[in-house]
């Protein structure tokens, strides 16, 4: 396994509240792929896919996920990202780690959020959507996973990260 340890999981896994606590607690980087698209472009995801549409950010998150893979740190990466064949092949030989949500728990974290345009409308019929077409490629990818429903970020990463080999 590399340096790089890799979150994935729905819209509402908790990406990217639990992998800063987890960088921390390792005493590592954390990078969020959609966070530094955003840096780049000086744009947000919805204004991505709402200007130059779905497969032009898939491709740009494609990019930079693979460019993010090659340093160390906890990378998370967005809920989608399993959608690239390429991704997934990128992330053979990573700790990937899968945040496991229920629809329900999603729904209740994510709400009504103008950022996460594919959830835009009839948001609980969307995830239940998104975590059946998406959940065999995060098992696929997943070299752990852990359900992140009724689990604070902080008992997620205890669950990570065992006291005995947190650096911090």
């Amino acid at each position: 396994m590399s340096g790089r340890i890799v979150l994935v999981g729905a819209p509402g896994s908790g990406k990217s509240t639990v992998g800063p606590l987890l960088a921390e607690r390792l005493d590592l980087p954390f990078t969020d792929v959609d966070a530094v698209i955003e840096r780049r472009t000086g744009r947000s995801i919805a204004e991505i896919f709402a200007d130059d549409g779905e497969p032009a950010f898939r491709a740009m998150e494609e990019q930079t996920t693979a460019e993010l893979l090659e340093a160390e740190g906890v990378l998370s990466l967005g809920g989608g990202a399993v959608l690239s064949a390429s991704t997934r092949q990128a992330l053979q030989g990573h700790r990937v780690i899968w945040l496991q949500v229920s629809a329900a728990t999603a729904v209740r974290r994510v709400g009504l959020n103008e950022a996460r345009p594919l959830l835009l409308g009839n948001v609980r019929g969307r995830l239940i959507k998104l975590l059946a077409e998406r959940s065999p490629l995060y098992a696929e990818v997943a070299t752990e996973q852990v359900s992140t429903d009724q689990r604070s970020p902080a008992a997620i990463v205890d669950l990570l990260v065992p006291a005995e080999q947190a650096r911090a």
